[in-house]
């Protein structure tokens, strides 16, 4: 099969498309015809060297989204078959390169993957596992009260928009910080503020939550409310202990019930989502040139 893999540590050019032997579905694994791969920055930031647990030997395939059709179950799945429509979400921080969304098939453990209906489109699909599932993730770590004001950085990017809707929908007041010329779009997702991204945080709020999606780092700490929460996305420096801020890096888990909810959801019309372009494997280095330029409106999405 084809597989898009980083031989080497460095920029979008150290990207190709090789050749790898055909996985097969294991006990307890169901081997997925990928249809769409979406593109995130945990993708570049592995490419460029940033691996959670230390450096990986190249070549290694990227990619923790997809959706596809599965063309074969192994032994002990009984509840998913052969041409049944999945979206799944690789842990990548466990198969460190040895499997990647970027390819032609995945072999993935059951728990990676949940039915998707015939309605949502597959790269749609692959936009949701990795970023509405660490949007979820970080507000379920920050114990909200009903009715709790939070600002959200980055809510043009996936997880922040995916994060500013669910807080909405759970009762919160959310004043999201938006992209230049996004605004209309964040303030579709509910959010009672749009705030752009040349703002001074420190000129707004206090806040008793605030979600860096981003992450700013110190430009979004200084509108945490003392003794309030602090989540982001990747880790930036800490807060000045006197100031009593709970500060928390959010580390995604698989969760399989949860990501069906949220691609249900989506699938309903309940939650947006958004697709920039498709590109084709062979030009996954284009892709990470534009996911790294910014500016997007949307998802970069790969598509065998």
């Amino acid at each position: 099969m084809r597989v898009v893999a980083a031989t080497a540590v460095g920029g979008p050019e150290v990207l190709r498309v090789v050749e790898w032997p055909d996985p097969v579905a294991g006990p307890g694994q169901v081997l997925v015809r990928v249809g769409a791969a979406g593109v995130n920055p945990a993708d570049l930031g592995a490419r460029s060297g940033f691996i959670p647990g230390g450096p990986v030997e190249p070549p290694i395939a990227l990619g923790w989204d997809f959706a596809g059709e599965i063309a074969e179950v192994g032994d002990d799945v009984t509840d998913l078959r052969p041409g049944d429509r999945v979206a799944g979400m690789i842990p990548w921080y466990q198969a460190r390169g040895g499997v990647g969304a970027y390819a032609e098939l995945v072999a993935a453990d059951r728990d990676w993957v949940v039915p998707i209906p015939d309605t949502l489109d597959l790269a749609a699909a692959a936009t949701i596992g990795l970023n509405a599932l660490t949007a979820r993730q970080a507000l379920d770590l920050m114990s909200l009260d009903p009715g709790t004001s939070v600002l959200v950085t980055g809510a043009s990017g996936g997880v922040g928009g995916f994060a500013a809707e669910l807080a909405v929908r759970a009762g919160h007041r959310v004043v999201a910080v938006a992209s230049h010329e996004d605004e209309e779009w964040v303030r579709g997702l509910g959010v009672a503020e749009v705030l752009p991204r040349s703002v001074d945080l420190a000129e707004v709020g206090p806040f008793p939550a605030v979600l860096d999606a981003v992450p700013l780092g110190p430009p979004a700490a200084v509108a945490v409310a003392d003794g309030g929460t602090l989540v982001t996305t990747r880790p930036t420096p800490p807060v000045d202990p006197s100031r009593g801020v709970h500060q928390h890096v959010i580390m995604i888990r698989l969760d399989p019930p949860t990501l069906a909810e949220l691609v249900a959801e989506v699938a309903a019309g309940r939650l947006r989502t958004r697709v920039a372009t498709t590109l084709p494997l062979a030009e996954a280095a284009q892709a990470h040139r534009l996911a790294e330029a910014g500016g997007l409106r949307g998802k970069v999405v790969l598509v065998p």
